[in-house]
């Protein structure tokens, strides 16, 4: 395969996660589908776990490379979210409120512009990363799909839940919290016991909850996160 080719084989894929992000903002602002837009948002997170892992395959790397996956993150991971938490507010669509959730957009960009440049997220990251948030959210118009967890969907659309918490995760996004990243470099419990530990307790929550269970992750992964870094102190 010619290298030139070969080295825009990942950039491809990563602008395969721009290209989810923007139909995910179409679904939800043009046609007034957050679920859509949720699905297109997981979608793009799969293109983003592929385009690292092709480069490493092909031993290809550049910085434009690092620069687009960036770019991409910040619709798909950044824009995207913050506007179906706007979106789902339930009784504040006409009030300035409802542009608050949108903070969460430039926090997420500071983030990535912030995690380009520091040398320490190399095995963990420093703050939530920005996946994380975008499933968070993306998991409220999933669980409007289940009748059965409809009371739960309702207190999550509320301006009460979604205004709060859209400033609480922004300010996880660019914290100097350390959290703890799945990468194993072995298999061995003493090493990874923190990374088990969150694999096993999702898996049970994903059998259980089912969509439910994706913002019930991503609060124990901060939990937990939280009391790894007590611990090893």
């Amino acid at each position: 395969m010619d290298t030139l080719m070969r080295k825009q084989i990942p950039n491809i894929i990563t602008l395969m996660n721009l290209l989810c992000g923007i139909i995910a903002l179409t679904e939800i602002l043009y046609f007034k589908n957050a679920t859509a837009g949720a699905l297109f948002i997981v979608l793009g997170a799969v293109f983003d776990f592929f385009d690292g892992m092709t480069a490493r395959l092909l031993r290809v790397s550049s910085p434009i490379g690092k620069e687009l996956d960036s770019l991409s993150d910040v619709v798909t991971f950044g824009v995207a979210p913050s506007v179906i938490a706007m979106s789902l507010m339930l009784n504040e669509k006409d009030s300035i409120l409802a542009a608050i959730p949108l903070i969460m957009a430039l926090f997420s960009s500071y983030r990535l512009a912030k995690f380009n440049l520091d040398e320490r997220q190399t095995d963990n990251f420093i703050g939530l990363a920005t996946p994380a948030n975008a499933f968070f959210w993306l998991s409220i118009p999933l669980i409007g799909l289940q009748d059965r967890f409809s009371a739960i969907y309702d207190v999550m659309c509320s301006p009460y839940f979604i205004i709060p918490l859209s400033l609480v995760m922004s300010c996880l996004l660019v914290s100097e919290i350390p959290m703890f990243s799945l990468k194993f470099h072995n298999l061995k419990w003493a090493d990874n016991k923190i990374r088990f530990i969150f694999l096993i307790s999702s898996a049970v929550l994903a059998v259980l909850l089912q969509f439910v269970a994706i913002p019930v992750i991503i609060i124990l992964y901060i939990v937990l996160s939280i009391v790894n870094n007590i611990i090893n102190r």
